[in-house]
């Protein structure tokens, strides 16, 4: 039976936010019920214990997140969830003090990835409060600032990124400026369980960009699978749209789905160094990992 590092469950389609890194899903808006996550986590039980509630969608919009964090904790699951940050102050009695609730990850990009972002002092203010307080409940914590471009970064960039790199600095007294120190790729420690990574623009994978040669790894359904919000697996965290469909739980049991056919030919390619799905192929984060 497979087992994986992690199990991303997305607990909805829907964005508050409409960034230019993130093309808008085609799916359906949806939201998962209490009934078919808790279905869920008996799902995947005996192939990890590490989930995270995102693919696409901003988890903080669902109205039972503390109902699925309390359903998470009872059936033994620790849950990172990473958010765009923009709905924490409303929601953070909702988050302080669930057992399950491991890391929180904030995409500080999405501020300015989002043409109607408006004070970026309140948006980082409302974040850095809430980071302060779940100190105590011993949360990770990691701030993503994942718009570095492989050319050089414009002036406006990178006098947005110091703006908000201040702004982190100055919250924990670091005497040294985060760019001279931090690695793209990645994480820096910033404090106890506090950490920032800065890496390049994120693309994501879509059939109607250019295929490679097909060489490379990915750690798809090695380390990690990943279900969206109408139940359809799909093999990692990048197929946001479900292109590479490998069953859906209303259909099929999710260990016969990450054994099944399609599943197994996948791994097997990667073993060779092959992609064989075409979304594959159009992936550059493959690329990461060698030929």
């Amino acid at each position: 039976m497979k087992t994986f590092k992690k199990v991303y469950i997305e607990i909805t389609s829907i964005c508050n936010l409409a960034c230019s890194f993130c093309p808008p899903t085609e799916r359906k808006a949806n939201f998962i019920t209490t009934e078919d996550f808790s279905k869920r986590l008996d799902e995947i039980k005996p192939h990890t214990d590490y989930i995270y509630l995102h693919v696409k969608g901003e988890p903080l919009l669902h109205p039972r997140i503390d109902e699925l964090l309390d359903l998470s904790h009872e059936k033994g699951f620790k849950v990172n969830i990473t958010t765009n940050g923009t709905l924490i102050a409303k929601n953070r009695h909702k988050l302080l003090g669930k057992p399950a609730l491991r890391q929180m990850n904030f995409s500080l990009h999405s501020f300015d990835g989002h043409e109607g972002s408006t004070n970026r002092e309140m948006y980082l203010r409302e974040i850095l409060s809430f980071v302060r307080e779940g100190a105590e409940h011993k949360i990770i914590f990691s701030f993503r600032l994942w718009n570095l471009t492989q050319d050089n970064m414009t002036n406006l960039q990178r006098k947005r990124n110091r703006q908000t790199l201040e702004v982190i600095e100055k919250e924990f007294g670091l005497d040294y400026k985060i760019e001279e120190k931090v690695v793209p790729g990645e994480g820096l420690k910033v404090a106890d369980r506090v950490y920032l990574n800065q890496d390049y623009e994120f693309q994501w994978p879509s059939l109607t960009a250019p295929e490679d040669d097909g060489k490379g790894f990915c750690h798809a359904l090695r380390t990690q699978a990943a279900i969206l919000v109408d139940g359809t697996v799909v093999p990692c965290c990048l197929d946001g749209e479900g292109v590479i469909r490998l069953g859906n739980l209303h259909q099929a049991s999710f260990s016969d789905i990450v054994e099944g056919e399609r599943a197994n030919a996948l791994v097997d390619g990667f073993s060779r160094r092959e992609a064989v799905e075409s979304l594959c192929r159009r992936c550059g984060y493959r690329q990461r990992f060698g030929t």
